[in-house]
């Protein structure tokens, strides 16, 4: 149990912590400029360790899926080889450049171009050239796949498409890393994921959701009440704890929160967003609060673990242009028992779907007013904090780029 009274939780200052961040409003540049957008591509995207995938996704010898990276200009096949060692390459035949495998998942012994009919193994090396006769100097060895840096955390799947990572994923992830590394993925499954193109520049869609200033506004009607409440109307933080660039924010969890007849029911089957879970050595609620209901772990540049009691979700947001952005949610719970435990997931799947076309029409219309260059500035509370920090990471790291 927290040694933090009610009244540090809700009267603290994070920005105070932190005062490298600073407190002056924020250009709005970042989020229009085709510019600073292709600095971004170089200095973020291809530096970074990105989350593609899970290793259910591909659990047996020859399951692969591809995963398209718009920002990056490169299209990846996720694959496990002959050894069960996880693979990743980039997705182009060697031959004439044609994109080599055009399905999103499968199972295969090996990779065969439909343009000539040129072969790879599992493990990337070229096995076949048709009509091999008719070609001069060709050096097989030479011209197998070309492999992205590829690692596991957790389950899940992360690439780097830099020529060489400056640190490794252990190193990359970090505190953040080190502190969700008990929680219990393996143990839940899929149980639903949405995805969905967004008139949005990428950084707004992200910083919708690592503040929750919002959430007593935007979700009014919906779940908001389950996360605020009289003793903290405006979705002050219960904690923050930012590092070198990834975060994690606690969410207040109301006490107060009268539940629906339906919801009531679903919550007698299963676990949904629990209030009153302390610290459990699983990287939950780190400053062990009574009202906590969540953690939000933004890990740099676009991937989201949201983790509660008993089940998880994860967003990512992936540039498509400076102001286009491909949103995918999964929902992962613990596999249903029961067919009353099916209800308490599906409650979930379509509660949290409201929550989501919510939030996804502010973003946009966020977009919008950005766009119209009404103003110039954004003017950021305590409460956003999470996007004060994650626009300067960004920055630093184009800053860098430019020396």
């Amino acid at each position: 149990m927290s040694t933090v009274s009610k009244e540090d939780f809700f009267n603290r200052k994070w920005t105070l912590d932190y005062p490298e961040l600073g407190t002056d409003p924020v250009s709005t540049e970042p989020y229009l400029s085709e510019e600073y957008f292709e600095l971004e591509k170089k200095a973020v995207f291809k530096s970074s360790w990105l989350n593609v995938g899970r290793i259910e996704q591909i659990p047996e010898e020859g399951d692969y899926f591809t995963k398209e990276i718009s920002v990056c200009n490169t299209s990846l096949i996720i694959v496990r080889d002959n050894h069960r060692a996880i693979k990743a390459f980039h997705n182009v035949c060697r031959h004439r450049s044609n994109q080599l495998v055009w399905d999103d998942k499968g199972r295969c012994s090996s990779f065969r171009c439909k343009f000539h009919g040129w072969n790879y193994d599992l493990s990337g090396d070229l096995k076949f050239v048709s009509d091999k006769d008719r070609f001069y100097g060709l050096r097989e060895e030479k011209m197998g796949l070309v492999p992205a840096h590829v690692d596991v955390w957790n389950g899940f799947i992360f690439v780097n498409l830099s020529e060489k990572p400056e640190e490794g994923l252990e190193e990359y992830l970090g505190e953040l890393g080190e502190r969700l590394k008990n929680f219990p993925f393996e143990q839940m499954e899929t149980n639903y994921c949405y995805r969905a193109v967004l008139d949005s520049n990428w950084k707004n869609a992200v910083h919708a959701y690592n503040e929750l200033y919002h959430l007593g506004f935007v979700h009014k009607e919906t779940g908001g009440t389950s996360m605020v409440g009289r003793e903290n109307m405006f979705g002050r933080p219960i904690w923050v704890g930012l590092g070198k660039r990834h975060q994690t924010i606690s969410v207040y969890g109301n006490p107060n929160h009268k539940l629906t007849p339906v919801e009531a029911l679903a919550a007698k089957f299963g676990p949904m967003f629990s209030q009153g879970a302390v610290g459990d050595g699983s990287g939950l609620n780190p400053d062990g609060a009574d009202m906590w209901t969540a953690d939000v772990n933004v890990l740099f540049p676009n991937f989201f673990i949201d983790t509660f009691m008993g089940s998880y979700f994860t967003y990512n947001f992936w540039p498509l242009s400076h102001d286009k952005t491909l949103y995918e949610y999964r929902h992962y719970t613990q596999k249903p028992k029961s067919g009353a435990h099916r209800f308490t997931n599906e409650f979930s799947r379509i509660w949290l779907r409201e929550l989501l076309l919510e939030d996804m029409e502010t973003i946009e219309r966020t977009q919008r007013g950005l766009n119209s260059e009404v103003s110039t500035e954004i003017i950021l509370g305590d409460s956003e904090i999470g996007v004060r920090h994650h626009l300067k990471v960004v920055d630093n790291y184009v800053n860098a780029l430019k020396i």
